[in-house]
């Protein structure tokens, strides 16, 4: 049996305490497993007199976590600090400058700091391991990273987000509205009180830049990762979506394509018979293709204490069985910037809601708009007769570009009859069962 694995934990939020918990309760199993017990030396937050339901009484408490980085007593980091910048990233690269692996659940910290990471733990001999960072217990890193290390990626998209998940999932099955059910997510804990990083997408786009750096062998800078989120998604589209055979699901895509990389996050319509499709409630998921493996499709709890600390504890146990690959799949020292294809560029088909006042010539006006452009309709659907409301129509469309849907409505716009902003979702051709 080897000597102890000496962590301290920086940060004591649900995840930090979950990893004490799993140690605690797990402690023998996780001894056979890594060959050393692996016992918590120190511990660091803001508040220490905050009971945390898990026993502290073992460890030291800093004040300041970036005492364990010169503390002889600390193997190893776990930083569930959070945030980009400030001190979960000063921590982080001064205990990676100084030889000691590194343990984070941090997205934000690794989508806008990864490639930097990766070659400051490579110039300290040392490890960053970051499985929690992205799908919580879904062992997507070390499945990209490890298992599919023999293909060539050219593909991944998932659902990155179990908060939107949530919302277009209840706004699905109850007719409800978006604001209704991201009130109940919050009063659940399933969203914050500030939701702004989950339902507008940048969680999403944090986790999915992580994946494309580790898929395409490179690194991303966050700002060229399209974003949109999930808040003009209403009842209406959901409905009209589950009409025409899709449904609506937050994505993140990352696809190689000539030498570049799409990356982008936003609501998609997939077929009701694609595998993603059928991914409900808080769930996230994630679908990888690689030449010769084809199609693999990772399901499971995607936050959360429990599944995100067992993650954590996963990279803890690699650490104490002395497994060490580079962070990004690669030598950092090869590591360089993704090109990236600007979202104007990207080809599909799509949907289109207009909301329109109903007299003649409406739908031949918007349909002289498209054909003016080259776009082929694939479906319409009108609803309704109203002499003084308006109605909606709804269209997909045969694949066309970015930019030929972008020049078709600024011409609907300037239309009488539409009376409010068109409405336009992706549509993404997944394959079905």
């Amino acid at each position: 049996m080897g000597e102890p694995l000496r962590i301290g934990v920086a940060g004591l939020g649900t995840v930090g305490a979950g990893v004490l918990r799993i140690l605690e309760r797990n402690g023998g199993l996780l001894t056979a497993r890594g060959g050393r017990p692996m016992h918590v030396a120190a511990v660091s937050a803001r508040d220490r007199t905050k009971d945390r339901g898990v026993d502290l009484s073992g460890a030291r408490w800093l004040d300041d976590p970036l005492a364990m980085v010169d503390d002889p007593s600390v193997d190893v980091v776990v930083e569930v600090i959070g945030g980009a910048d400030g001190v979960a990233k000063t921590l982080v690269e001064r205990a990676l400058a100084a030889g000691k692996p590194v343990v984070t659940a941090n997205k934000a910290l690794l989508a806008e700091h990864g490639g930097q990471l990766a070659a400051a733990a490579a110039a300290g001999g040392t490890t960053l391991g970051y499985e929690a960072a992205v799908a919580g217990g879904i062992p997507v890193i070390k499945s990209v990273r490890e298992a599919l290390a023999a293909n060539r990626i050219s593909s991944l998209h998932g659902i990155l987000n179990g908060t939107c998940n949530y919302i277009l999932t209840e706004m699905r099955q109850t007719g409800r509205d978006f604001a209704d059910v991201l009130g109940e997510a919050q009063a659940l804990g399933y969203a914050e009180a500030d939701p702004t990083f989950d339902v507008d997408g940048i969680d999403a786009a944090h986790k999915l830049a992580i994946l494309a750096g580790l898929a395409f062998n490179g690194t991303v800078r966050f700002a060229d990762v399209h974003v949109e989120g999930i808040r003009k998604i209403s009842a209406e589209d959901i409905a009209f979506a589950e009409e025409l055979g899709f449904r609506i699901k937050l994505l993140g895509i990352a696809r190689a394509e000539d030498g570049e990389i799409e990356l982008r996050v936003h609501p998609a319509l997939v077929r009701r018979t694609a595998p993603i499709a059928a991914v409900e409630g808080v769930f996230n998921a994630v679908v990888v293709v690689g030449d010769f493996v084809g199609e693999v499709m990772l399901e499971g709890a995607g936050a959360g204490a429990g599944p995100t600390a067992s993650a954590i504890v996963g990279d803890l146990l690699d650490i104490a069985r002395g497994i060490r690959v580079p962070v990004l799949g690669t030598d950092a020292g090869t590591l360089q910037p993704l090109a990236v294809r600007k979202i104007d560029r990207h080809r599909g088909a799509y949907y289109l809601r207009l909301m329109v006042k109903d007299r003649p010539g409406v739908i031949a006006a918007i349909s002289a708009h498209m054909r003016d452009h080259d776009i082929s309709l694939e479906s319409l659907i009108q609803r309704g007769r109203s002499s003084t409301d308006a109605v909606p129509v709804v269209i997909t469309t045969h694949e066309t570009s970015e930019a030929a849907i972008r020049a078709v409505l600024g011409k609907i716009r300037q239309e009488s009859a539409v009376v409010e902003e068109p409405h336009v979702i992706r549509i993404e051709p997944f394959n079905g069962r």
